[in-house]
């Protein structure tokens, strides 16, 4: 009977540290425009009005009309939204930092944004960022005061939790090169490992990697779709694009599996976001939105109001649309912040996981 009681009070006690909820101390954020917090606004200008209108009233270095899944994951564990990397004022990394930057790349570009291409701030770049700030935050906070209070504690690095969603712009600038996806996208893979592994040498410990979403369901990639590719699916998306994230996404976790063997010892959870994204695209209706291909600000009407030359922002537009909170997409290229805390509260739960945990769990 003793070996009994002994042998269940056991189980029991395994049950519930298996799944005691983390208590990620910090995040450290590595992406492009789908969780820059004001990188890019920081460096080159900032976003314009309507962005920011729906949760911070103001423009605040998001292209969104408010929060995205990255602040709904630092709310999540009761953290304060990350401050950009790149951002000298008001700034407090005492619970993390963010390096991703709109128009970012895995590769890095040829081509420079103020010319139509991407940001300078690639994957690669962001590392080299995360290694300078670990080093000198961690100067700074021997200063004490003030300087240690803003500054995220020595065991925060290897306690944090490492958030990386990048892939898109590299889609895009596929869209253009005269290159294979074939012969392109293992290229990315293997730096995206390489800055992984890179990572993990210093400290990282636990990451949570988002796949990309649907390209094709996003006003920007369905206009351009070539006239030798013009097909749409039942929900309106553009299948050549589609495809394409389906096939960077298969890639991609066909690369953090073999992280996973390679490292062993850390954490890693592969977010199907495409899903979640795609089911919500295909049951807009049920899930409250309207429209779910229609941009809420843009610019000359139709089923997308999408304009390549008047964006979001510009001056010939007044405002966006009445209810945003009703709209998937919301400048053509980027989500709502009602999509993305919907897509958050989807991939939160772990369904859209692998392995199947939920982000409260994934350490």
């Amino acid at each position: 009977m003793n070996l009994l009681m002994t042998c269940l009070t056991l189980f029991l006690s395994l049950q519930a540290s298996s799944c005691t909820p983390c208590k990620f101390p910090a995040i450290i954020n590595f992406g492009d425009s789908n969780s820059d917090t004001g990188g890019l606004s920081a460096t080159f200008g900032p976003v314009p009005s309507p962005y920011g209108e729906t949760f911070f009233h103001i423009p605040a270095g998001r292209f969104s009309d408010g929060r995205l899944i990255i602040d709904f994951i630092a709310e999540s564990f009761g953290l304060a939204h990350l401050s950009a990397y790149l951002d000298s004022l008001g700034t407090n990394f005492s619970h993390g930092g963010n390096f991703a930057t709109a128009a970012s790349t895995i590769m890095q570009q040829s081509v420079p944004l103020n010319k139509g291409g991407y940001s300078p701030f690639s994957l690669q770049v962001q590392l080299s960022q995360f290694s300078q700030f670990k080093s000198r935050s961690l100067m700074i906070s021997q200063k004490g005061g003030v300087f240690e209070s803003l500054m995220p504690k020595k065991d925060y690095f290897e306690q944090a939790l490492y958030t990386i969603d990048i892939g898109q712009n590299d889609l895009t600038d596929l869209f253009v090169r005269n290159q294979s996806a074939d012969e392109y996208i293992p290229m990315t893979m293997k730096v995206f490992s390489d800055v992984v592994k890179e990572v993990y040498q210093q400290g990282g410990q636990y990451f949570w990697i988002h796949n990309t979403g649907p390209l094709g369901c996003l006003a920007y990639a369905i206009i351009r779709r070539p006239s030798s590719s013009p097909e749409l699916d039942s929900v309106g998306c553009a299948v050549m694009f589609n495809k394409l994230a389906q096939k960077f996404n298969n890639m991609l976790n066909e690369t953090v599996t073999q992280l996973r063997k390679d490292l062993p010892s850390a954490t890693f959870i592969y977010v199907d976001v495409y899903s979640a994204k795609y089911n919500l695209f295909s049951n807009a209706e049920k899930y409250g939105f309207e429209t779910p291909l229609r941009t809420c600000c843009g610019f000359g009407g139709g089923d997308y109001n999408f304009d390549f030359n008047v964006r979001c922002g510009d001056k010939r537009i007044v405002k966006a649309c009445s209810y945003p909170e009703k709209s998937i997409v919301w400048d053509g290229i980027h989500y709502s912040e009602a999509a993305n805390k919907w897509v958050f509260n989807e991939i939160a739960t772990g369904k859209y996981s692998h392995p199947s945990v939920p982000i409260s769990q994934a350490c």
